[in-house]
């Protein structure tokens, strides 16, 4: 019997189909469309910004910190962190004592009200939210010619009372003691006074407007003492030992240390702006709070 060409070629044909259908259908494919990549993408965007502490890159307008010029550096510090990971915001810090960081958030002058000590009664609490970034301890400071490297509590109270005049009585030289002490708004004073028990009662020779100035006043007058924050210590001046404890983050985190106040930073509670949100988060994040560390402060992570 004769078989035609075309017919064999036909057979042939028909067989390798069904070999290549077969394979086909032993394999399960799932279908990638442009919502399945942009998912993945996004995921993976998110891991990179979580890992490298950096923000949104959404965030973008202005935000002003201002009071305490304790918390300047700190601040300062964490706003720049802040602004590098989310180019399109601005953070300005400024401020000349705790005192106008209320005013300026109930004026809206400022979104973040900068405080070195709690809010006061007539500042109106209940009108703000309070956050705790830290505790600093307040150093009193002395000039290296003094000859002081120690002073009791007691001492140092009635030295700023004017009871003590006398270097020479607190094992000094024998010079009159010269009290350099912060304006009425700051907060460190209003800590240091409260705490040394001389509220309304301390006799100063100078008053200086920030922490800087007081530490230059006591740099240049051998019979000068004052008190700043121990994160703005240096070596132009002298921190004293009280009652036998040095100044530092360590005694201050033991409480060891018994001169220390709050670093807060205070919000309008009806505030709902999705920047100062964010820079809070920032703040207690853990990039934040090793920020907060790393200016000599010791953080605090539960924000209260």
């Amino acid at each position: 019997m004769k078989i035609s060409v075309r017919v064999v070629c036909a057979v042939f044909l028909t067989a390798a189909m069904l070999l290549v259908v077969t394979a086909c259908a032993e394999v399960s494919v799932t279908p990638i469309n442009s919502q399945t990549v942009a998912s993945a993408v996004s995921e993976t965007s998110k891991d990179t910004a979580a890992a490298s502490g950096n923000q949104t890159s959404s965030l973008s307008g202005s935000l002003t910190l201002t009071g305490s010029t304790s918390m300047a550096d700190v601040a300062t510090a964490l706003a720049e962190s802040f602004m590098a990971a989310n180019k399109d915001v601005v953070v300005s810090v400024g401020g000349n004592g705790s005192g106008e960081g209320p005013t300026a958030v109930n004026d809206g002058t400022a979104q973040i009200g900068l405080l070195s000590r709690d809010l006061k009664a007539e500042e109106n609490p209940a009108v703000f939210d309070r956050y705790i970034i830290g505790f600093d301890g307040i150093a009193v400071i002395v000039n290296p010619a003094s000859g002081v490297e120690a002073l009791t509590t007691e001492q140092v109270s009635k030295i700023f009372k004017g009871e003590i005049t006398n270097w020479k009585d607190v094992g000094g030289a024998d010079s009159i003691i010269q009290c350099i002490g912060r304006e009425a708004a700051s907060g460190t004073r209003g800590a240091f006074e409260e705490l040394i028990k001389i509220k309304d009662a301390a006799k100063y020779a100078e008053e200086q407007n920030s922490t800087g100035n007081v530490k230059q006043a006591v740099s240049a007058n051998p019979d000068a003492i004052g008190y700043v924050s121990i994160s703005a210590l240096d070596s132009t001046i002298v921190a004293v030992k009280l009652d036998g404890v040095v100044p530092s983050e360590e005694n201050v985190k033991s409480g060891d240390y018994s001169l220390q106040r709050p670093f807060v930073m205070i919000t309008r509670t009806d505030t709902t702006e999705v920047l100062t949100a964010a820079f809070l988060d920032f703040v207690f994040s853990d990039a934040g709070m090793k920020i907060v560390a790393e200016d000599g402060v010791v953080p605090n992570p539960g924000r209260n």
